[in-house]
Parts: structure tokens; C-alpha cells; sequence
């Protein structure tokens, strides 16, 4: 089943952002080469593609897991997770309808 992993950035934590940016895409793209990857990508801070200094306020992958505790289990040990980035973290299912 496919679920929203829908995560809230700390305020002014662009810096252990980009640190942790290496390890949180690894596991992104083993989710892409396993075929269970949607999509996945962080909320501007502002209303812009390239939010500069003013960073990002969450993050949100949409991805396939065989139960909602494997996916609260993945999320939880997310790098972004470790290093202080996400203040919050809900883990829901999702039913994709389009396209």
C-alpha cells in the first residue's frame, strides 16, 4: 500500500538540512531503484522553486510500504530525522487516484 509521509522542518535548520541531504537521498533513490518510490520533495519556504537562505518548512514522499508501521519505521529513521531537521513526522495511508 502507498503512504504519505508528510514531515515539518525546526525553524532555521536549512544548514543540517544540506548536511544530512546525501544520506536522506540515498534512501530515496533505494526506494526508486526497488520501484516503490512516487514522488518525494521538500516545501519551499517561500513561493519559490530555489528558496535561497529562507530554506524549507517540511518535506513529503509518497512511497510504498507493507504496512503502516513499516512506513512509520522508514520515516523514523530518516537522516533528516537524526539530525534535527524534522520537528514532526505523520505517517498516513494515501490512495492514489490520478494519474
Amino acid at each position: 500500500m502507498l503512504y504519505a509521509i508528510i514531515a515539518t522542518d525546526v525553524a532555521d535548520s536549512l544548514e543540517k538540512r544540506l548536511a544530512a541531504r546525501p544520506e536522506h537521498i540515498a534512501r530515496l533513490e533505494q526506494l526508486k531503484t526497488e520501484g516503490r518510490l512516487v514522488l518525494a520533495g521538500p516545501h519551499p519556504a517561500v513561493d519559490s522553486n530555489d528558496p535561497g537562505p529562507a530554506g524549507f518548512s517540511g518535506s513529503l514522499i509518497v512511497a510504498e510500504f507493507d504496512s503502516l508501521e513499516a512506513a512509520l519505521s522508514w520515516a523514523e529513521a530518516d537522516p533528516y530525522r537524526a539530525a534535527g531537521v524534522y520537528g514532526g513526522v505523520i505517517v498516513k495511508p494515501f490512495k492514489r487516484v490520478l494519474p
